[in-house]
């Protein structure tokens, strides 16, 4: 990828991540939760509840909702999510959530990494609060919210559901992926290993325009 790429996703001020396995250490077994829910194996989980009839539905949504809740208690921040989260925030950075998981999971699951005190409740939004991705529908509410164009923002995620939602909405998109398979690439703008490889390319990106300002003040 080019340069000049990389450097435009990181100058951004507005970015948007992925919660499960993206700011967080990977725990689902997507698999294991197709077959407690009946789901066929590489269907879209989310799509097929909202197939069912009424109440089928609405039970299987329960039972999704207390799996959920299970591993939300259990789970662990990704490396470097801290200290990418802290970065961005110290140099005045929008961020927010899009998850496919509930807000009020997302939630519970922010707190317990440590990331609530430099992400607003009001810009994560869950699966109630936003068409599930990929539709870029999330994105568009959080640029609203933020009063900027939707290509402002950067989409931060480890699936291809999160760059589609990027890509779909003009958003600058980043894959996560600490297996270094980068399966999607005509969807990625800027591939990393984990959030603590991106905190360092953002460290380096924001020294290497102050050394630019300072060179040309001088």
């Amino acid at each position: 990828m080019e340069n000049d790429k990389a450097q435009g996703i990181l100058q951004k001020r507005h970015w948007v991540f992925d919660l499960d396995g993206t700011l967080t250490v990977a725990i689902h077994d997507f698999a294991h939760i197709r077959n407690v829910l009946g789901v066929p194996q590489g269907s879209d989980i989310l799509g097929h509840l909202d197939g069912l009839p009424e109440a089928e539905g609405m039970r299987a949504r329960a039972l999704l909702q207390s799996i959920e809740e299970e591993l939300a208690g259990r789970t662990e921040p990704a490396e470097g999510a801290l200290e990418l989260v802290q970065l961005l925030h110290g140099r005045g950075t929008r961020i927010g959530v899009l998850t496919r998981n509930t807000k009020e999971n997302a939630l519970t699951t922010l707190a317990r990494i440590g990331l609530m005190n430099f992400i607003g409740a009001g810009d994560v939004l869950g699966r109630d609060d936003a068409r599930a991705k990929p539709d870029p529908d999330g994105i568009h509410k959080l640029a609203c919210r933020w009063g900027v164009p939707a290509a402002a923002l950067v989409m931060v995620g480890d699936y291809a559901f999160d760059l589609e939602t990027g890509r779909a909405a003009g958003a600058g998109t980043v894959h996560v992926d600490p297996a270094r398979a980068f399966r999607w690439p005509e969807l990625t703008d800027l591939a990393v290993g984990s959030l603590a490889e991106l905190a360092q390319a953002l460290q380096t990106s924001v020294s290497s325009s102050w050394s630019a300002i300072c060179t040309i003040s001088s």
